[in-house]
């Protein structure tokens, strides 16, 4: 059973458990799980809509319900079940009001909704059903978001590090020189920029989509610090519309003010107006920018190559996302990829889930 699966049904249940103990007689935890199943259990509003029209049966349930949907899902203690009680219900299982462990039943229905969430992370998002493709957007609610950091000049007081001397005499004379702990310093560090650059010709549409929501999870995690464009026959900033919360909606605006979806590829011409618009103006100066094609190139490859050149030259770190990196059998063969592979930082694969999650990792580290 993966963790992230286990830790929502947990809550969920466990939730559930807290409702019956603060007297709510009607709490049916299989309707419950049932709503969920119907719409996003990553959003807040879903969560509290599903549960009062299923386990509130009068006016006084309602006042308790919300008292307690307040405090639970705020992280206020209001007597948690452990876990170990709790992550044995499924979509579908059956509730008697028993806050026991349930049936042999419960827990391998549990195991085959983990198994499969667990499946599809590792499923290239280019084979997906429309169904499949929707249970792995409520994913991204839990992806753990890393962004690139950069140490400055400042120093800032920290447990450990270099002796700040100053720091340490300020503190002996405060104590009129009785002996102490030595005061320690590290330099500051701040948020790196960041810059994606998301390829969305007719290749890499099936890709296209799910790198946008990955996009619209950075933008989310550090407001001002990233910068999202699209290339296809041209280049086209997207941040304003992926700054929207939620991120079907961000999608959707996004989509309104890309005018060249699943067009050609001029990848060299898209770099070049980033570089001179973008790149020198400062959005990628001293950033980490991620380029998300697959390195179809219908014009001229040294343009390409000479607009790469440049923008490793500019940028931090320079990190190529391939959806083709990590299939059996891959090669860069492509003009464009040949042509790009001097000037890259890391090439790193694009096609699932999983390869998302160390796409983090990766940027987290350069």
């Amino acid at each position: 059973m993966t963790e992230p699966v286990a830790g929502v049904l947990g809550e969920m249940v466990g939730f559930c458990q807290a409702l019956r103990r603060a007297g709510l007689s009607a709490v049916r935890t299989d309707l419950f799980v049932a709503a969920l199943d119907q719409l996003e259990p990553m959003r807040r509003d879903d969560v509290y809509w599903a549960g009062r029209a299923t386990l509130c049966a009068s006016p006084d349930d309602v006042e308790v319900y919300d008292r307690l949907f307040a405090d639970w899902f705020s992280g206020v203690n209001v007597g948690r079940v452990p876990a170990s009680t709790t992550v044995t219900l499924a979509s579908g299982a059956r509730d008697d009001g028993d806050d026991g462990p349930q049936g042999p039943d419960e827990v391998e229905d549990l195991a085959m909704l983990a198994s499969r969430a667990e499946v599809l992370r590792h499923r290239d998002v280019a084979d997906l059903s429309p169904a499949e493709a929707r249970h792995l957007a409520a994913l991204y609610a839990r992806l753990r978001v890393r962004l690139p950091w950069r140490e400055v000049r400042r120093r800032e007081p920290h447990h450990r590090g270099e002796v700040d001397v100053a720091a340490t005499l300020r503190a002996r004379l405060r104590l009129a020189g009785e002996p102490g702990p030595l005061q320690h310093r590290r330099r500051r560090r701040k948020p790196r920029r960041m810059a994606v650059l998301v390829d969305v010709s007719r290749s890499m549409a099936p890709y296209a989509d799910q790198m946008l929501r990955l996009a619209h999870r950075l933008v989310g995690a550090a407001p001002g610090r990233v910068e999202v464009f699209t290339m296809g026959t041209r280049l086209t900033r997207v941040t304003r519309a992926l700054r929207v919360g939620d991120a079907e909606r961000a999608l959707v605006a996004a989509g309104e003010v890309i005018p060249d979806w699943s067009g050609g590829t001029r990848l060299g011409e898209a770099l070049e107006a980033f570089v001179d618009r973008w790149g020198r103006r400062g959005v990628a100066r001293g950033a980490v920018v991620v380029v998300v094609s697959d390195g179809w190139e219908r014009g001229d490859p040294s343009l390409l190559a000479q607009q790469a050149a440049q923008l490793q030259r500019v940028a931090h770190r320079v990190v190529w996302v391939n959806p083709h990196r990590g299939k059996p059998g891959f090669a860069p063969v492509q003009s464009g990829m040949n042509a790009v592979l001097p000037y890259v930082d890391q090439l790193v694969a694009g096609h699932t889930f999983a390869t998302f999650e160390e796409l983090m990792e990766v940027v987290e580290r350069v």
